[in-house]
């Protein structure tokens, strides 16, 4: 469904559009202005004019977009007026520096949500509870099937199937940005204190957490070891790109594990070549997603990504809210960011 005529956002070819503010929201494409909900690649493209975000995640999309960005950092719950409009960043819950964006002018209020969980996570700042009178949500695991456990849960899971084969390496698979910190955060929390080798792409990030003071166990990158020394009884944190690839070749017989809500799904382990899945995912469960449509106090409700159809409907039929999909160029159909579907490439976790 598309958005109506003269509402405060239009959906163009560049992505959602605040004509008010003269910006758009995780543009699809480069444009003047764009507001940032957080740094995973399916939202914080290259080649934009101005960008701003929460300054908790600067370091990261300097990182991804380039040093020399125009990046306008702001902080949680400060209000902007930019053009026309006023417009403030509130806790996704999601990453490090990941925001709901708040856009109001002319009488009228949206909220979108980008990505966002609600779960705790000590690796990032909670979500924050916002209204408006139009909300655009996800719903990447928008079905009553995915109802998360705990970090603390699955961080105990994870760190029983790694002592429990002393033997062997034990490498584990996630998203290099935000769910490989997340777990560091979550087996720290949980008392491990044991060095855990990390994959580049992952130990590149690290800096960002450590300044912002998130508590994690020690790391060091897998190409700092030896390259005859034992790797038996080790943790490894690498993202599924690398599994199957050349880099796999310096592990001895290691036992491999794949971190993600879409483990929650009877047979994606064995269709992705793992020996083992954990359910632990940045993106709201289906209690989650229901929560934050009621907290969001909205008469009007756009949901995308995932099943954007099962959710509206659930919320017109049963929560009596008016709620419509959103169609449109939203990456997350094809594969989101750190959750892609089950029956996706092994390069996306």
């Amino acid at each position: 469904m598309p958005l109506p005529a003269g509402a405060l956002l239009q959906l163009t070819p560049q992505g959602l559009y605040c004509p008010a503010a003269a910006a758009w929201i995780d543009p699809w494409r480069p444009v003047p202005r764009a507001l940032i909900s957080h740094a995973h690649a399916d939202h914080a493209r290259p080649g934009c004019g101005e960008y701003w975000a929460v300054g908790a995640g600067e370091a990261i999309l300097r990182r991804r977009l380039g040093a020399s960005i125009n990046l306008i950092p702001v902080d949680y719950g400060d209000l902007h007026r930019i053009g026309g409009a006023r417009v403030s960043f509130h806790s996704a819950g999601h990453v490090l520096g990941s925001s709901q964006i708040r856009l109001e002018a002319g009488g009228e209020s949206w909220l979108v949500s980008g990505d966002y969980k609600r779960c705790a996570d000590p690796s990032c700042a909670p979500f924050e509870p916002v209204s408006a009178d139009v909300f655009i949500t996800e719903a990447t695991f928008g079905l009553p099937i995915y109802r998360w456990s705990s970090g603390a849960a699955v961080a105990r899971q994870i760190a029983r199937w790694w002592r429990e084969a002393p033997e062997r390496p034990s490498i584990l698979f996630a998203y290099a940005f935000g769910k490989a910190q997340r777990l560091l955060a979550e087996l720290a929390a949980i008392g491990v204190s044991e060095e855990i080798l990390l994959h580049g792409a992952v130990e590149a990030l690290m800096p960002a957490y450590r300044e912002a003071g998130v508590t994690m166990p020690p790391t060091r990158p897998v190409s700092a070891v030896g390259r005859g020394a034992s790797l038996a009884g080790r943790l490894v944190i690498a993202p599924p790109a690398a599994h199957r690839s050349v880099w796999m070749k310096r592990f001895q017989q290691p036992q491999t594990a794949f971190v993600s809500g879409w483990m929650a799904v009877r047979g994606a382990r064995r269709r992705r070549g793992y020996e083992r899945g954990f359910v632990l995912s940045d993106h709201a469960d289906w209690p989650g997603l229901i929560r934050t449509v009621r907290q969001s106090r909205a008469r009007q409700v756009y949901v995308t990504h995932g099943n954007s159809h099962g959710l509206a409907r659930y919320l017109r039929e049963v929560e009596g809210i008016g709620a419509e999909p959103l169609e449109g160029d939203f990456a997350a159909e094809r594969g989101h960011g750190d959750e892609a579907p089950a029956s996706a490439g092994a390069g996306a976790a």
